[in-house]
């Protein structure tokens, strides 16, 4: 006889079968009860997983070949049957082991936000509710916490308040944000809105060839692939005058901008740094935004990983003259420690953005609203996720003085580290950090030896380094995000590279 399933009206979610009441077949729970039991399991491997981490009781990245890792976790086994929810807390236990561990006090490579823990139960949240909140109604929380923290962003940054829903302000006296998936995505929008700015048939004409933007060699890959995009070309990038540690002279900037328009070209936009990426240094953005009013140039300032310098006393003078500036991209996930990925685009005038984006969709526009606003007409993503509660996540939890507190521990960790580093025999520190980033060298190693070092120590498990290459001169790469490292950290990498040369892999 054929039992009817009593809850044959909820969710036909097949993870993690229950025992029926009476019977020895399994039946299954509710979305909600498989949610909770499934749920408990997989923070519990999550909880051991960070412990672990933040004591380096693992290997930082553990290097396997690819098609091995896939096998180990049954990759193409469970997208033929399915399956997965019944063993859901055994298979993320594999799927940690394959991780790279950012918490990890030897983790000192990339520019990755470690997030706060309990921010992570803000992705939770958002993968339940799945609200692609671009248009107001499909996430109006999400779309209110967004424009919260853009407000914030633009205050911190020394510009207008946004247009809230209902404010009939006069046009031009508000600044605007948006929130997107990741630093390149923000620096191709805020470039989109240079474009309007200084070409506004560009959108429906296109093949536009006069336009430059003008960058230091340091800048960040995207802005060169941004023009590409745009359909200038990597060419329209023109060089920015440097110094040897690749920083803009100010001072000969103008003579730039104006070779560009002896020949016939416009300049598009500045970039400038705040602060590179690879060597953590900051352009002199007071002095670069001042240039760029004189000769009516917009200027991008590409702060994802420094801007939060916005929030520390100590090091607020490194942005001096971003309010200044015409647009401004802010990463939340670096030093502001929410997930990833999460980047603003901030542009000190409303009416740019505007002009940026042009779109027509009956099924998405077909009526005004006072209630909320759609972020969908700043940003090249329609379905977006709620990054508005991704940042506050990682915000709310202590609080804006606590992450400026962080800040400046990791900064001050850098500026030790590169004491420690230079009062050993064999070591070179091209410069003082301005940031979390330090660069040095084993002097005793060529350009590639820089290299061998730094795999030699991805390879051994306790320390994972990045490599940047500085005016012809390769150095290895510490970008101190892990609260977990210290100075012992320092010393213990320190120790290892002079063990590595006297095995004779660092030397030239």
């Amino acid at each position: 006889m054929n039992h009817q399933d009593p809850d044959r009206h909820a969710v036909d979610d097949r993870s993690n079968p229950r025992e029926s009441p009476g019977q020895g077949a399994p039946r299954r729970g509710t979305a909600g009860e498989d949610l909770r039991r499934t749920g408990a399991a997989v923070i519990d491997s999550l909880g051991r997983y960070l412990d672990d981490s933040l004591r380096g009781a693992e290997r930082v990245v553990p290097l396997r070949p690819m098609a091995e890792i896939a096998a180990d976790l049954r990759a193409r086994e469970l997208i033929r049957s399915g399956g997965l929810g019944e063993g859901l807390g055994a298979w993320v236990e594999s799927y940690l082991a394959a991780t790279t561990r950012l918490h990890h006090p030897g983790s000192m490579a990339h520019q990755v936000g470690v997030p706060a823990p309990l921010s992570a139960l803000g992705e939770l949240v958002q993968g339940v509710t799945n609200n692609p909140m671009a248009i107001f109604e499909m996430g109006p929380g999400a779309a209110a916490l967004e424009m919260t923290v853009i407000e914030w962003m633009l205050q911190r940054a020394g510009w207008h308040a946004p247009r809230w829903p209902g404010d009939a302000s006069a046009p031009g006296s508000r600044s605007a944000g948006v929130l997107t998936h990741g630093g390149s995505l923000a620096n191709l929008t805020a470039l989109l809105a240079a474009r309007a700015a200084a070409a506004p048939e560009a959108w429906e004409s296109g093949g536009l060839t006069d336009l430059v933007v003008v960058a230091p060699p340091s800048s960040h890959y995207s802005v060169a692939r941004a023009a590409s995009i745009l359909g200038l070309g990597a060419r329209a990038v023109v060089a920015a005058p440097v110094d040897a540690r690749e920083q803009i002279l100010p001072d000969r900037l103008p003579g730039v901008c104006a070779g560009v328009r002896a020949r016939g070209a416009r300049v598009m936009a500045v970039v400038a740094n705040a602060c590179a990426t690879a060597t953590g240094l900051y352009d002199r953005l007071d002095e670069i935004a001042r240039c760029c009013e004189e000769g009516g140039y917009w200027c991008h300032v590409d702060g994802a990983h420094g801007a939060t310098a916005l929030l520390s006393p100590r090091h607020r003078d490194r942005m001096k003259g971003v309010e200044r500036a015409s647009s401004l991209v802010w990463d939340a996930h670096k030093m502001l420690r929410a997930p990833c990925l999460c980047a603003a685009v901030l542009l000190r005038d409303e009416r740019w953005f505007d002009a940026a984006f042009h779109e027509d969709a009956s099924y998405l526009f077909y009526g005004s609203q006072s209630e909320g606003f759609d972020f969908i007409h700043r940003t090249v993503e329609c379905t977006k996720s709620g990054l508005g509660l991704r940042a506050l996540a990682a915000l709310a939890l202590e609080g804006e003085r606590a992450i400026a507190d962080y800040y400046e521990d990791r900064c001050a960790l850098a500026a030790r580290a590169a004491a420690l580093i230079r009062a050993r025999p064999g070591f070179e520190v091209p410069f003082e950090p301005a940031s979390n980033i330090v660069c040095f060298r084993w002097t005793a190693a060529d350009n590639d030896g820089q290299v061998a070092i730094r795999d030699a120590l991805l390879r051994g498990g306790t320390h994972h380094l990045s490599s940047a290459e500085i005016g012809g001169t390769r150095y290895l790469r510490l970008s101190l995000m892990a609260p977990a490292t210290t100075d012992e950290t320092i010393a213990d990498v320190l120790d290892r590279v002079e063990r590595l040369a006297a095995a004779g892999l660092a030397r030239a």
